[in-house]
C-alpha cells in the first residue's frame, strides 16, 4: 500500500519520543487510583484529561486476576523529575 512505510516510520519515531520523554532518569510513574471497576477508571482519565494532563503520559494497567481475583485496573501519570533537566 502506497504510503505505508511513510506512516510505520512515522509511528516508531513518535514511540521513540514517548520512551525518551519517560525514561526512568527523567521521572516517576505514580499511580493515581487502583480500581475494579471500569466505570469509575473512565471517570479518573476523563477528569485528569480535563485539568489539562497530557494523555500520552498517562498509563493504564490492567492486572488479570484469572480465577483466584478479580481484574484491577491501574491508571498511572508520569510524573517529571524536576532536576532532570539540569546538568546536577
Amino acid at each position: 500500500m502506497p504510503g505505508q512505510g511513510k506512516r510505520r516510520r512515522g509511528q516508531a519515531a513518535e514511540r521513540q519520543r514517548l520512551a525518551a520523554r519517560t525514561a526512568p532518569d527523567r521521572g516517576r510513574w505514580e499511580t493515581v487510583c487502583e480500581t475494579g471497576d471500569e466505570a469509575e477508571l473512565h471517570a479518573h482519565v476523563h477528569r485528569l484529561l480535563q485539568a489539562g494532563i497530557d494523555a500520552s503520559l498517562m498509563r493504564i494497567d490492567t492486572l488479570c486476576g484469572r480465577l483466584a481475583q478479580p481484574t484491577v485496573y491501574r491508571l498511572s501519570r508520569f510524573v517529571a523529575d524536576p532536576t532532570a533537566g539540569r546538568g546536577a
